[in-house]
């Protein structure tokens, strides 16, 4: 919820928007007590749906997700793209892989998610494909060379969307513990390539905790 200690706008407004909401579905809502309980890090609400919104808005047929923890995200993505696409997503974690296969499968969306097992950097070098959308949310030391990486594989006009980029107000502010360091200083080197990228048209938006959205121009 925005409206915690590291929101990024005002606390009314966070709880003012955090109200608007709709309420999840019996699985999201299980998902989203699932994460918290479990201390498991998902997309925020907002953030989720301005996913699935993008992805039906961009008719985007296949979306490569970096870091899909217990698949919160993936469900969103795959909801807004319809029954012939595919989403193809990175995980290392054994337990997450199989909390998202018992979710997917539920959501009755498991046939349209590839899950690729393994750290993104080891993977995406062997991705031979082309998307039409990228979600970026995995470590937030590596965001520049996943950005790397998958450009290659985004079609012109497909949509990079990545995830903290305002880091609970610490790239624009004070790093609060010593633990946030790099991880903030990761992200501040990101942001400049990110919106000043040639090649993307590019703006961070203040939707959770800050969301990165483009479009490959060339």
């Amino acid at each position: 919820m925005r409206a915690s200690l590291d929101a990024i706008i005002q606390r009314e407004q966070a709880e003012y928007l955090e109200g608007l909401l709709p309420t999840s579905d019996p699985l999201l809502a299980e998902m989203e007590r699932f994460a918290a309980e479990q201390r498991v890090p998902i997309a925020d609400r907002e953030v989720a749906m301005f996913l699935e919104i993008s992805a039906r808005a961009s008719r985007a047929k296949k979306a490569l997700e970096i870091g899909m923890a217990i698949g919160y995200s993936v469900i969103h993505l795959a909801r807004g793209m319809g029954r012939d696409s595919l989403v193809v997503t990175i995980e290392p974690d054994d337990r997450m892989i199989r909390a998202s296969e018992d979710y997917l499968g539920r959501a009755g969306l498991r046939k349209r998610v590839r899950i690729e097992r393994g750290k993104a950097l080891e993977v995406m070098p062997k991705l031979q494909e082309s998307f039409d959308l990228v979600f970026i949310d995995a470590v937030k030391e590596e965001y520049l060379q996943y950005l790397e990486l998958a450009f290659p594989m985004l079609r012109a006009d497909g949509l990079v969307i990545v995830d903290n980029l305002l880091w609970g107000g610490q790239v624009a502010g004070k790093v609060r513990a010593p633990d946030q360091e790099k991880s903030t200083h990761a992200l501040r080197d990101f942001n400049q390539r990110f919106v000043n990228h040639p090649q993307l048209r590019a703006q961070i938006l203040s939707i959770g905790d800050g969301l990165g959205y483009a479009v490959k121009i060339s």
